[in-house]
């Protein structure tokens, strides 16, 4: 059990993401220099449907990277391990900001298996959108959470890839998704070139009937 400072978002941040923020807000701002003056880390648990459904990330504090005039700042954090509240301040006692005790999970294996299928679908995904593909097997982030934002789940899917505490159970739940999703990209790509050649000058081969 800990317990840790709290900066509720309405996004899913996953262990080993790196996340940029601007901070303005005054408890936010005391939360982070406490923080940064401390070496502790600090929670973004997930704000869906108005409310804190209950799981979210432990985070690290890289560095500021720029402190304003007006006392706002940006800073790059990173994300450590998921945990699970179990309690809820709003405010901490003689604090601007909400806290809580949590429930850590482990820190996350590097250089875990990755299913040869998995990669397969999330390659034809990229292809299919022209885009380059950051995620790799061999990096030493979970594939499942290099991936998690990038196979266009809604925000409930990452939250439900957030909450899976293996990564053989989060590998399994993206290669459904993918299985379901890839039929209508390919489709849908389909169609684009056909509306794109609408209009056009088509040559056809010679029919051997």
């Amino acid at each position: 059990m800990a317990y840790l400072p709290l900066f509720p978002l309405s996004l899913v941040a996953f262990p080993g993401e790196k996340l940029n923020l601007h901070i303005f807000e005054p408890r936010y701002r005391q939360l982070i220099n406490e923080c940064v003056a401390g070496g502790l880390p600090f929670g973004i648990p997930t704000y869906m449907d108005s409310t804190l459904p209950g799981y979210g990330t432990e985070m690290e504090v890289l560095e500021v990277a720029h402190q304003h005039t007006n006392g706002s700042m940006d800073i790059r954090t990173r994300g450590l391990r998921v945990f699970q509240l179990t309690g809820f301040d709003n405010p901490v006692p003689h604090k601007l900001y909400a806290g809580g005790s949590v429930t850590l999970y482990p820190q996350p294996e590097e250089h875990l298996y990755v299913m040869p299928e998995l990669v397969s679908l999330v390659e034809r995904l990229y292809r299919v959108f022209d885009t380059d593909l950051k995620a790799s097997p061999s990096l030493a982030q979970p594939y499942s959470y290099q991936i998690g934002h990038g196979v266009g789940l809604p925000t409930e899917g990452e939250y439900e890839l957030l909450t899976l505490e293996t990564e053989p159970e989060r590998q399994e739940y993206l290669l459904d998704h993918l299985q379901q999703v890839m039929p209508v990209v390919e489709n849908m790509e389909r169609t684009k070139e056909r509306i794109r050649m609408n209009g056009h000058f088509k040559e056809f081969g010679e029919l051997n009937l």
